[in-house]
């Protein structure tokens, strides 16, 4: 068996490269694939916990979660096409003269 200690080294791994990629990158796609990422570090650890305690209340959250990334692609997808029809590209700097 793989010790919990493992999955958490990973899933800093994973969260540290969304942090990067959200910090660096202007494009909206490369964005929102970098949260993604950072949700996904959030339920490999929600799923090593609970692994770690022998309950299943991790994984519970781990499909809360896997909803709320759903949710935010749905969102995410839809400021993406405003964002493109309005300014013909998907660069997020762009987006300052965003009025009413």
């Amino acid at each position: 068996m793989v010790p919990a200690e493992w999955y958490l080294l990973l899933a800093a791994a994973v969260f540290c490269i969304g942090v990067f990629g959200v910090l660096t990158r202007s494009n909206a796609l490369m964005f929102l694939m970098s949260v993604e990422l950072m949700l996904n570090a959030a339920n490999i650890n929600f799923v090593a916990f609970s692994l770690q305690w022998g309950n299943v209340t991790g994984q519970t959250f781990g499909l809360f979660t896997m909803a709320i990334a759903a949710a935010e692609v749905a969102v995410g997808i839809g400021i993406i096409l405003v964002l493109y029809r309005n300014f013909e590209g998907t660069d997020v700097t762009s987006a300052t003269t965003m009025r009413w």
